[in-house]
């Protein structure tokens, strides 16, 4: 689920995102095994502000198991 949110996230386009940055958000949502989880998605700069951007994505089970939840990660290229 954490790589298929990611996916979703990548979506967003730098430029879009650049004017935000830093931002995220948390939702809660189903997982495919029909458990309730919560989503969170954040961008930060990936190394320097103005550069390419991280996204980073966790879904986890409630805040007493953000530890062992899924995580997923990819860049938004400035280019």
């Amino acid at each position: 689920m954490a790589d298929d949110e990611l996916s979703r996230a990548m979506t967003l386009t730098w430029r879009d995102l650049s004017k935000v940055i830093p931002w995220g958000d948390t939702f809660e949502g189903v997982s495919p095994a029909g458990r309730d989880v919560e989503v969170e998605r954040n961008y930060l700069w990936a190394a320097q502000e103005g550069g390419d951007i991280l996204c980073e994505v966790a879904v986890y089970g409630g805040a007493s198991r953000y530890d062992q939840g899924a995580r997923a990660r990819g860049v938004i290229s400035r280019r």
